[in-house]
């Protein structure tokens, strides 16, 4: 998907520095979209009446006609509504920024030492105490932690 996404980047570069002299902004756009459109169309020659996009496809013509206004998107002759074009540009900028946050280190994050180094006393100056209640002690003071944290410590 990466390397057909790239080529059809540079391709479309290349078109665009040509169609740059010409100066009319959403016209270039439109020109590029409707090229591209008969790409995927070609591809899909034989196939359903209905086209369907390969995600490079969206990719490409998300990132490209966002940038374009609302009045300007409506005016294009495109497969799709122009609604959609700006779902599959939410749905990247989504996936985007969910990789983007996603933890380093899976699983639950490590109990913070003073924690632990207070559950551990308790336990040595009450030998007798459970898990359970030393866990109700802790929330007692207003430390939140499960009791499996405590029976873990």
């Amino acid at each position: 998907m990466l390397v057909r996404l790239a080529c059809l980047t540079v391709t479309n570069a290349f078109v665009a520095l040509r169609l740059l002299r010409m100066g009319d902004r959403d016209k270039d756009a439109e020109i590029l979209a409707l090229r591209h459109q008969i790409t995927v169309l070609e591809r899909q020659l034989g196939a359903a009446t209905r086209v369907r996009f390969a995600a490079e496809d969206r990719a490409f013509l998300s990132a490209f006609l966002t940038s374009l206004p609302r009045e300007v998107l409506r005016r294009l002759r495109l497969p799709v509504r122009p609604d959609t074009v700006l779902r599959w540009h939410r749905d990247l900028l989504k996936q985007r920024h969910a990789r983007s946050g996603r933890p380093t280190r899976p699983g639950r994050l490590p109990t913070v030492r003073s924690i632990r180094v207070l559950i551990l006393r308790l336990v040595r100056e009450n030998p007798s105490w459970g898990y359970r209640r030393v866990h109700g002690e802790l929330a007692i003071l207003g430390i939140k932690v499960a009791p499996s944290t405590v029976w873990a410590a």
